[in-house]
């Protein structure tokens, strides 16, 4: 539970201090993207099939697809009214910059509200991997650590372009942080003595949450910078890496 909270801490201290450039930011979401796709596919797909309740796992995956999309398309509806809102402001004759800061200071209350749920998924997955064993529970914890420090790494920026200040956008990060702790500690908690057919339902849940990550989030962040083979080979590099984490550690 610590190292995901640790790891808001530094990527916001991180991009405090230094923020990475684009190409860097662009390697470390394939690699994230490789890690977390490893983890879905080597840890808990498997672990999903063994325990053979093809209904709860269906309702399991269905409801947290649509709680991802729901929120995709939240966040695209609160950018969607922030650059309505300029325009508008554009008939009134405000200059570009004025526009920029109009237009970002509609995007935290959603971005923020999908990140903390995105963070508390992806505790609840943490304290699922501590109910099915030690392998499961490191693969897990590193693919989120690795996923949660991009976010801190990014979040400071888009807090900073909404007119807060630093100290205030790390201490944001860092709540934002402990919110997979609540939710590691409320899944483990809460799962503990969960049925078969609870557990299905819980994995296939998270396993949904994982692939809208990578598929629509780490690789379409990633891809707006240009593409070569140094990045996409982070994204092998990264999956990998965990696959081999997994061998060395069953």
């Amino acid at each position: 539970m610590s190292f995901p909270v640790a790891a808001a801490v530094i990527g916001s201290i991180i991009a405090l201090v230094r923020p990475p450039g684009p190409r860097v930011v662009s390697g470390i979401q394939h690699f994230a993207a490789g890690v977390v796709l490893a983890a879905l596919v080597g840890e808990i797909m498997p672990e999903l099939q063994a325990e053979h309740q093809l209904v709860w796992a269906i309702g399991g995956f269905a409801a947290g697809a649509l709680l991802v999309l729901a929120l995709g398309a939240y966040g695209r509806k609160t950018e969607a009214e922030a650059e309505a809102a300029a325009h508008r402001e554009a008939g009134h004759g405000l200059r570009v910059k004025s526009l920029t800061k109009v237009a970002t200071q509609a995007l935290p209350i959603g971005m923020l509200a999908a990140m903390a749920i995105d963070l508390l998924l992806d505790g609840v997955l943490i304290g699922v991997g501590a109910r099915l064993g030690f392998t499961q529970a490191l693969v897990l914890t590193i693919a989120l650590t690795l996923e949660i420090l991009f976010l801190g790494l990014s979040l400071m920026g888009e807090l900073t372009d909404a007119g807060l200040s630093k100290v205030r956008a790390g201490l944001v990060s860092v709540v934002l942080g402990l919110v997979t702790a609540v939710g590691a500690v409320g899944g483990a908690a809460l799962l503990r003595d969960a049925s078969e057919q609870v557990m299905s339902a819980v994995l296939a849940f998270g396993a949904a949450a994982l692939l809208y990550l990578v598929v629509e989030e780490l690789l379409v962040e990633a891809h707006e910078e240009k593409e070569s083979v140094g990045l996409g080979a982070m994204f092998f590099l990264g999956f990998l890496a965990v696959y081999i984490l997994g061998a060395v550690a069953a």
